[in-house]
């Protein structure tokens, strides 16, 4: 699985114009799933999102992790992170899993997240969704599981 993760003062996701999902300060979290991707993968992936420290300590480090601050999560479906676009002028998209193989993923994703987080948000799996956010730094990290 790949994660687009981006620190953010506030983020949200609208689908025909209804928001599906919104969080104040925490993390939008843009997730891929490809076809070698497993439950555990996933539960690799949520333990990395909500002990990254990516948040300022007192001393302004980045030392603080989401349950440190008390911040809220948002995780968004977003098939074409896993595109391969090392060559050529069009992405291949032969390494993304399957939509029923993604989709039970990002479920099982989202519930243990829902699970061990008290804040969690969500995109709509396959829909036309259009995700509005303010970066925080900007402060943007790719984790892989």
């Amino acid at each position: 699985m790949k994660a687009l993760l981006q620190r953010v003062l506030g983020a949200r996701v609208d689908v025909a114009g209804e928001t599906v999902g919104a969080i104040d300060q925490g993390l939008l979290v843009l997730v891929g799933v490809e076809k070698q991707d497993d439950a555990a993968s996933a539960e690799r992936l949520l333990h990395r999102l909500l002990n990254y420290r990516v948040f300022a300590d007192a001393a302004g480090k980045m030392n603080l992790s989401l349950g440190d601050v008390g911040g809220g999560l948002l995780l968004v479906s977003q098939f074409t992170l896993v595109a391969d676009t090392r060559s050529g002028l069009r992405p291949s998209f032969s390494s993304a899993a399957p939509p029923e193989q993604g989709r039970a993923l990002f479920e099982h994703l989202l519930a243990q997240a829902r699970a061990r987080h008290p804040q969690v948000a969500s995109g709509r799996f396959g829909a036309d969704m259009q995700v509005h956010l303010v970066n925080d730094g900007p402060v943007t990290f790719l984790l892989e599981s």
